[in-house]
């Protein structure tokens, strides 16, 4: 059975994401799709507007076969930290052929060669890179220049300015560097760019139609002010969009407000530069300037500097406010990275690649809650970390819409 790997974060799942199932299987011949996705909080430090269960039941109504969930550590990390927590669980189910990622270019090739450079650090390179770093520069600003001198090669050069070029460079070197069996494809992004934020007629960015529900959302929005997404998501999923608007979604970084500002009373000037993507310095910022946060977007628009983009803030906090260390992710990463890969939906007509995976899995594949029996004392960590972060979502959800709580041990697996 030929397998296509595809990581994603469908947030939300929109026309350019059923185009990227359509062409993965296309162009790698797969007989069937299965997706690593993120939880209920994305890479970019911020909650998923919509929760997985709503988001990974439109991917299996378009197309995909299986969703897993990528552990909240990976999900939530850097570019590298997400792609490798990706590939990692990918190789680990040890029947996936094949991973097709989107990237603004569209050339393997030429984000290959950048991929070997970052994974093999050639001395040149990596004085290159010390260099820039030591005039102050963030640390993607500083690659980038680094790359341009390495190379002299404005093509390659520009490649690094797209977000998704730079996570295809980090799936790209997560393979190359877990000398991974699993072929590699890339597919062009169609219309729309990662960080659009107007509605074009078809393909859409994710950026544009969260910023289109976020900017029609009042006090008496209806599902009528959805109209204008109409043909941006496929048929299958506005009509889940309607039937759960105002009661299971949008949900926002601002939803969670007080609960950060509660963490950050909580936690001394120290412990701070304990967390994920916190160094002393932005501990410092943040313990210095507690006392002026009034709300999530609010604060990380505050700490931002020339160094500390926002995206690298947000998930600092997002980091505080779940409990992920940098100790959690060195543990992990020295244990084997994924400890297991938990099921969150299934096509019914694909019960076959659950069976692939059990016959072939190097860890434990989770679809029920209760048996955990496999687990590592390591990979119960990690479970409790995803199940913490779950219902953390879950209570803002029952907040904001006055809807009953559902823990984790009751969310039912989406089959389709």
């Amino acid at each position: 059975m030929n397998i296509v790997g595809l990581i994603t974060e469908y947030n939300p799942f929109h026309n350019g994401h059923l185009h990227h199932i359509k062409e993965a299987k296309r162009i790698t011949g797969a007989d069937a799709v299965l997706v690593i996705m993120s939880g209920n909080f994305v890479q970019r430090g911020a909650p998923a507007i919509m929760p997985k269960h709503l988001r990974a039941k439109a991917a299996l109504e378009s197309g995909a076969d299986v969703i897993l969930e990528l552990p909240v550590c990976f999900a939530t990390g850097s570019a590298e930290s997400f792609a490798a927590g990706s590939i990692n669980l990918l190789n680990h189910l040890g029947c996936i052929d094949s991973v097709c990622f989107g990237s603004e270019c569209g050339d393997l090739s030429a984000l290959d060669r950048i991929a070997h450079v970052t994974a093999d650090e050639p001395e040149e390179y990596r004085l290159m890179l010390k260099q820039e770093l030591q005039q102050g520069k963030a640390f993607p600003v500083a690659r980038q220049q680094a790359l341009k001198h390495y190379f002299q090669d404005g093509f390659l050069d520009t490649l690094l300015e797209h977000p998704n070029n730079i996570l295809g460079i980090e799936y790209l070197k997560a393979l190359y560097q877990s000398d991974s069996s699993i072929k590699p494809y890339t597919i062009k992004r169609i219309l729309s760019g990662y960080h659009d934020q107007e509605l074009t007629e078809r393909f859409s960015s994710a950026s544009a139609i969260r910023n289109c529900l976020s900017s029609s959302l009042t006090e008496s929005a209806s599902v009528e002010s959805l109209l204008q997404l109409k043909g941006q998501v496929p048929d299958a999923s506005f009509q889940l969009f309607c039937e759960t608007f105002q009661n299971r979604y949008p949900v926002f970084a601002n939803d969670f407000s007080l609960l950060l500002k509660y963490r950050l009373l909580c936690v001394s000037r120290e412990s701070l530069s304990h967390f994920l993507d916190v160094s002393e310095d932005l501990a410092n910022r943040i313990y210095n300037r507690r006392n002026q946060f009034i709300s999530f977007d609010q604060f990380c628009e505050l700490l931002k500097t020339r160094e500390l983009t926002y995206t690298r803030i947000s998930r600092a906090l997002l980091h505080i406010l779940l409990g992920i260390t940098k100790n959690d992710l060195r543990t992990f990463s020295k244990q084997g990275g994924c400890q297991y890969a938990r099921l969150i939906g299934f096509r019914k007509d694909s019960r076959e690649i659950l069976t692939e995976i059990q016959r072939h899995t190097s860890i434990p594949l989770l679809s029920k809650l209760t048996k955990t029996d496999q687990l590592s004392s390591v990979g119960l960590s990690m479970l409790r970390q995803d199940l913490f972060a779950s219902d953390l979502y879950e209570s803002v959800l029952t907040e904001k819409f006055k809807t009953p709580f559902i823990s984790e041990y009751c969310q039912q697996i989406i089959r389709v």
